[in-house]
């Protein structure tokens, strides 16, 4: 019988995800790398006196249909505020060039950092093309020479997007079907994006075409990351995931939102400057992208995202709650004053904004437990054991009992796989002094 140890699965698994770049084309790959940064910021920078010819143009026809481009009605109504089309369109090619930056340095640590892993290298470069995403599809309502060096840039980024996504974390087509839903996107998106204004991609059922492609993919990757994450992943998987996914899912959130919000009439009109303002907020979250992949590839405080998540989930949740009582009472209260005194309005305010500093502290305290019990169960229970166990210390004087109950704790809250206890030999001058020593499973398999 041979000596060595059988693999254990999880050993199995980690040599099937090994996907590192073969040495001989390592050098290969960064040069790619650094060709896609070169013609990138030549097409963005060639291109970019269109854009802002674009911005500061007010739109006409279908070319309305790009939220960041201003119909007449909008212009109007800056105008109005003392802000001109010029201002805007400053404001705009600031925030492009400022993803750029953003895109092109996280894109360069981790080709500095991680260019040995394929997955890494992947990510690097779907980064270099998101930074001018916005210019990019932009400048493609209109014709001009650098259209199709830019449809091939939008297309590439497109690509790239969907392959990382549908790759990430391990480098791998998990299950290997999801090869062939890739396949299927590119060769739909093809005459929309290399021929935008053809009557065989404007009609109807084109375009309809395109819109279920889109879902269809997108809920494809949703399903399989989520499959990934419950089958496939390992721990530090794990926490990559939910780097990439809390980036994707607040920008998501706020444009779904965004998006639900304009069935109110007002905020519909083409003279409403909120589709302006509800693309001024993506543009911010839009930079949480390349940050969340630049955490997750570089593995940098990858058990913060914990933490993030958990304030996210606590002060959304306050932020909702307390802006429906505030309106609430607001309303209810001007209702009520408005038979009593005439100033009804000011009155109402000022309550409702003195019930809401009183309602915050216990409000959050009680949306915290609720949190925490329903998505951190275990390290909630765990604190309430060491919670315990600290009152218990501060009572119990016999030594065996508190043996007993300290290996307790540490079986509950930590469940390694052997837990053992000694105690120093006496001294003259040192009291005896309990040593614990627990051991989880994955350090007995060498994992970290």
């Amino acid at each position: 019988m041979s000596g060595e140890p059988a693999p254990t699965k999880t050993s199995e698994r980690s040599h099937a995800l090994d996907t590192r770049v073969p040495r001989r084309w390592l050098l290969l790959a960064r040069v790619g790398w650094v060709v896609l940064v070169i013609l990138t910021l030549a097409i963005f920078f060639v291109s970019l006196p269109v854009y802002v010819a674009l911005l500061q143009t007010p739109c006409a026809g279908t070319a309305c249909e790009n939220v960041v481009l201003l119909t007449p009605e909008r212009a109007g109504v800056l105008k109005g505020m003392g802000l001109s089309t010029g201002d805007y369109a400053a404001y705009t090619v600031a925030f492009t060039l400022a993803s750029v930056v953003l895109c092109l340095v996280v894109s360069t640590v981790i080709v500095w950092r991680r260019s040995d892993e394929r997955m890494a290298m992947l990510v690097a470069l779907m980064l270099v093309t998101l930074g001018p995403i916005s210019a990019t599809s932009t400048v493609l309502v209109i014709p001009f020479p650098w259209q199709m060096p830019n449809a091939c840039l939008y297309f590439l980024v497109l690509a790239l997007l969907v392959l990382v996504f549908l790759l990430f974390p391990t480098g791998q087509f998990v299950p290997r079907w999801t090869r062939w839903t890739l396949i299927v996107f590119l060769a739909v998106l093809i005459p929309f994006t290399f021929f935008p204004n053809e009557p065989f991609t404007q009609n109807t059922l084109a375009l309809s075409l395109l819109y279920l492609t889109y879902l269809g993919e997108f809920a494809i990757i949703a399903v399989v990351q989520l499959y990934r994450y419950r089958r496939v992943s390992s721990p530090l998987q794990r926490q990559q995931t939910k780097w990439v996914v809390y980036g994707i899912a607040v920008l998501c959130i706020v444009i779904v939102v965004g998006f639900v919000l304009l069935i109110f009439p007002a905020l519909a009109e083409p003279g409403s400057l909120y589709p302006l303002a509800l693309n001024v907020v993506n543009d911010f979250l839009l930079l949480l992208i390349p940050l969340s992949f630049g955490f997750a590839m570089l593995r940098y405080r990858l058990w913060d995202i914990d933490v993030l998540i958990n304030r996210t989930l606590v002060y959304g949740t306050l932020t909702v709650i307390l802006t429906g009582v505030y309106v609430g009472l607001v309303i209810g209260l001007q209702a009520l004053l408005r038979g009593i005194i005439s100033h009804d309005s000011g009155v109402a305010i000022v309550i409702s904004t003195v019930a809401i500093y009183f309602l915050f502290q216990p409000l959050r305290r009680r949306i915290q437990q609720v949190i925490d019990r329903r998505f951190y169960r275990r390290k909630y229970d765990a604190a309430k054991v060491v919670a315990a166990f600290s009152a218990t210390l501060r009572q119990e004087v016999d030594l065996e009992q508190l043996r007993e109950h300290l290996l307790a704790v540490v079986q509950e809250t930590m469940e390694p796989a052997h837990v053992s206890l000694w105690l120093r030999p006496p001294e003259p001058s040192r009291k005896r002094k309990p040593w614990l020593l627990a051991k989880s499973d994955e350090q007995e398999r060498g994992e970290p």
